[in-house]
C-alpha cells in the first residue's frame, strides 16, 4: 500500500481539496483508496458526510481500538474514509504523554488489513505540531498542494525542514512525492511568476499538472461530492484526474 500525507500548515492552500478530489480521481482508475482525516477541523469528513460522534480516532491513538474499525465507505466505489472526530481538538498535549508519541498512527497503520487498499491519504492539520508528526511517520511520501501566491511561498522552507527533521529522526523513508500548485488563476502575472518561482526552486518535484481556480471546486463541498462527481466535465475534475495519472 502507498501511502501520501497531504501537508500544508497554511491554510487555503487546497490540501484537503487535494486529499478528497485525488482520492476520488485514484478511485475512478480502480484504485482502492483509504482517506484519513487527520485534521481535527473535520473538513474533509464534512464534506464525504462521514460522522464520528465518539473519541474515534483518539481512541485509537491513546487505547487499543484498531484504526481499522473507524472505516467508513464513502459514496464512491472504492473509496473509504477514516473521519476524523471533535475530540481530536486540543488532544495534542494528552497524546504527547505516550511513550513514542510521534509514531501512535504509524503503529496503528501497520496493522490494517494487508491488501484491503492500494493507497492510504492522510489530510494532515493546517500545522507543524504533534498530529503532522504522526502522519509524516505514518506515511512514505508527502505530497505538499501550494497556493498560487507569492504569501504561500514563505511557509514552505519551515514545511521542507519539518520533512527533513522527521527523515532524520522518525522516518527515513519518508520522500516527499511532489509539490503541487493550486489555485492557479493563468490569466495573472501574478499566478504565472508564482508558479515559475515553484519551478526554478523545486524543479522536477513540481508537479506538471496546476490546479486551476475554478468555481466548481468551491462550490463540490458544500453538495457533499467530488468534482469529479459534482462536475464531471469542469476543469476542477480534469485537474485532478491529471494529478492521479501523475501519481500513478
Amino acid at each position: 500500500m502507498r501511502s501520501i500525507a497531504l501537508l500544508n500548515q497554511k491554510g487555503g492552500s487546497g490540501k484537503t481539496t487535494t486529499a478528497v478530489n485525488l482520492a476520488a480521481a485514484l478511485s475512478e482508475s480502480k484504485r482502492r483508496v483509504l482517506l484519513i482525516d487527520f485534521d481535527p477541523s473535520a473538513a474533509a469528513s464534512s464534506w464525504l458526510g462521514a460522522k464520528d460522534e465518539s473519541r474515534g480516532l483518539l481512541d485509537v491513538l491513546l487505547g487499543g481500538k484498531p484504526l481499522a474499525e473507524l472505516v467508513q465507505q464513502t459514496a464512491l466505489e472504492d473509496f473509504d474514509i477514516v473521519p476524523s472526530s471533535l475530540s481530536l481538538a486540543g488532544a495534542e498535549k494528552q497524546v504527547a504523554g505516550e511513550i513514542g508519541a510521534e509514531t501512535l498512527l504509524k503503529k496503528k497503520c501497520a496493522k490494517l488489513p494487508d491488501g484491503r487498499w492500494d493507497y492510504l491519504l492522510i489530510d494532515c492539520p493546517p500545522t507543524l505540531g504533534l498530529f503532522t508528526l504522526n502522519a509524516l511517520s505514518a506515511a512514505s511520501e508527502v505530497l505538499i498542494p501550494v497556493e498560487a501566491h507569492v504569501i504561500a511561498l514563505g511557509g514552505l522552507v519551515s514545511l521542507m525542514q519539518t520533512v527533513e527533521v522527521v527523515r532524520e529522526r522518525l522516518n527515513p523513508s519518508l520522500l516527499v512525492c511532489g509539490v503541487l500548485a493550486c489555485r492557479v488563476d493563468g490569466r495573472t502575472n501574478h499566478a504565472r511568476d508564482v508558479v515559475g518561482a515553484l519551478k526554478e526552486k523545486f524543479g522536477p518535484l513540481l508537479f506538471k499538472t496546476l490546479i486551476r481556480e475554478n468555481v466548481r471546486l468551491a462550490e463540490c463541498p458544500s453538495f457533499g461530492k467530488p468534482v469529479t462527481v459534482f462536475a464531471n466535465g469542469s476543469a476542477g475534475a480534469e485537474d485532478y484526474r491529471a494529478l492521479a495519472r501523475e501519481v500513478l
